[in-house]
């Protein structure tokens, strides 16, 4: 266990507000927050999964997705167990709610339990040759401790470090962030508070505030989205949300639309896999909302995984899968008419 960042003693009773996440959870002696993974003993609020990852692997940076960050990179990506939100269709929920379904231990870490350190983490991605440390799978928010304290020492080591999250960081964590996180993926799972609630057990409004701090502060933004039938991908709705990265980010920021696959609790009986339509339906709002790079997720070798110019509609980063030809690398510009693209590249 480590003593938690980002908590407030209430004086009441022993109680702690925690304030890493929108959630805001007031935790009471011998319990924990939503996320599973921090809990109040005698007043004083721990992680329960510090240097506990349950995963660590070498991963493509574009599998994030990240598609304007250093692309053709590695990336060392790890988890831990737990998460702040619930959601029904949860693609990685056998760790994410792994205490929701009747995990009492907290299983990661290395031989017999121990502890992997943020040192450790940081020399398996310099042996693997990545280029950044991703904090992903679940949600890099409640392990933040953990994440920090890698990130600290990735930056001493010259790489890079990203998250892949729901965006439900407090104000607090992204000011934490600055200075250490370079890029961020953020889920905006649609822009309806209605699904939220219901199949996230959480709020939009916290999301959206999150994706424009990330912006704001200059870390390097993506946003996906993961289209469920019947769910969220009227046309109306994806017009809203594609109008909001436009209008409140930036006509630059990168949208991800991801095919979904039945996972969790719709495995049976839910939506079905996301029709190829669907999808480039999607995109198509996304390009007359007057976003720049919009990209089909999860299909393998479709077009438009490629990024093309969107001055001369030059193809200038070839995609198949997670193979990439790279062309604006070294200066960051359309090779054919220099017009410049938004990115992370070097």
């Amino acid at each position: 266990m480590r003593e938690a960042m980002l908590y407030d003693k209430t004086g009441d009773r022993d109680q702690v507000r925690c304030r890493l996440c929108a959630h805001g959870c007031l935790i009471d002696p011998g319990k924990r927050g939503i996320c599973q993974v921090r809990e109040n003993t005698e007043g004083t609020l721990y992680s329960l999964v510090y240097g506990k990852p349950i995963a660590g692997n070498v991963d493509p940076i574009e599998k994030k997705p990240l598609f304007h960050f250093l692309p053709g990179t590695t990336s060392y990506s790890i988890a831990t167990i737990g998460c702040n939100f619930q959601c029904a269709f949860c693609q990685n929920w056998d760790i994410s709610q792994y205490t929701r379904e009747g995990g009492s231990d907290i299983p990661g870490g290395g031989p017999g339990g121990a502890e992997v350190s943020p040192r450790q983490i940081v020399e398996a991605a310099q042996r693997a040759g990545c280029a950044s440390i991703s904090y992903t799978y679940t949600e890099p928010t409640i392990y933040f401790e953990y994440a920090y304290d890698c990130m600290k020492l990735a930056h001493q080591a010259g790489l890079k470090n990203v998250f892949v999250t729901n965006g439900y960081e407090s104000a607090d964590c992204i000011e934490a962030c600055q200075g250490l996180l370079d890029a961020a993926n953020v889920d905006l799972k649609a822009m309806s508070d209605g699904f939220y609630r219901r199949e996230c057990k959480a709020s939009l409004q916290p999301v959206l505030d999150t994706l424009q701090r990330v912006h704001q502060a200059g870390i390097w933004l993506e946003v996906t989205t993961l289209l469920i039938p019947g769910k969220n991908d009227s046309p109306l709705e994806l017009t809203k949300l594609a109008e909001f990265i436009a209008r409140e980010l930036s006509t630059e920021v990168p949208w991800h639309i991801s095919a979904y696959t039945p996972r969790y609790k719709y495995s049976k009986g839910g939506p079905q896999r996301t029709p190829l339509a669907t999808l480039e339906m999607a995109m198509g709002l996304g390009l007359q909302a007057g976003l720049s790079y919009v990209y089909p997720g999860n299909l393998f070798g479709h077009d438009g995984e490629n990024t093309k110019c969107p001055g001369c509609g030059e193809k200038i980063i070839g995609r198949r899968g997670y193979s990439v030809s790279d062309q604006v690398a070294k200066t960051g510009l359309c090779p054919s008419c220099a017009q410049p693209i938004s990115g992370v590249w070097r």
